[in-house]
């Protein structure tokens, strides 16, 4: 949706690092796009996704050139993302609350899956951000203007990216993860708010 541009031009206009990433509205120059990404292999996410539905993964540029010529076909408006292949199908949730991050889990695709969803097989386990990655977290939280979010994040090479921020985070998979009452701090930080 237009809320999760605007979301990937925030964080970018605040200095958070993310993958290099291109949004495109039915664009027919694939090989400049690829480039503008380092890629391909690259990842191409229909906007309007939710839980690893529409993300692909394209390891060479046929597979690009084809999956965007569908998505035009179908006039769907894409992000095409350098691919992370340091994270090893991984990627780290960081729930934000207020000013700290009160839980953490790596997310780890199963064999064979680029994608780490929960809901596409991926599991969880409670995880300790470095300081590099909690201030990364509090900082996408805080260039959105969230005080409660689950911020995605990659371990890459440079350092921790920001793949996503997601202003309605489920409960279930960090709590279960981390053994931690997350929806109290929730509670209280809004009570403290109010």
């Amino acid at each position: 949706t237009r809320q999760s541009l605007q979301s990937l031009q925030r964080l970018s206009s605040a200095g958070v690092g993310m993958p290099k990433t291109v949004f495109t509205n039915f664009g027919q120059h694939t090989d400049a796009i690829l480039k503008m990404v380092d890629g391909p292999p690259v990842v191409i996410k229909v906007l309007e996704g939710t839980q690893g539905i529409g993300v692909n993964l394209a390891e060479d540029f046929d597979s690009a050139q084809t999956i965007l010529e569908a998505y035009n076909t179908m006039q769907s408006r894409v992000i095409v993302q350098e691919f992370i292949k340091e994270a090893g199908g991984a990627d780290l949730r960081a729930f934000v609350v207020g000013n700290r991050v009160v839980g953490a889990m790596k997310r780890q695709a199963m064999e064979g899956e680029f994608r780490s969803n929960l809901h596409r097989g991926g599991t969880a386990k409670q995880i300790k951000l470095s300081r590099e990655e909690e201030l990364t977290a509090i900082g996408a939280a805080k260039s959105l203007g969230l005080g409660v979010c689950g911020v995605d994040l990659l371990q890459s090479a440079r350092g921790p990216l920001v793949l996503e921020v997601n202003s309605s985070p489920g409960l279930e998979g960090i709590e279960g993860a981390t053994n931690f009452n997350i929806a109290r701090e929730i509670i209280k930080f809004i009570e403290q708010s109010v």
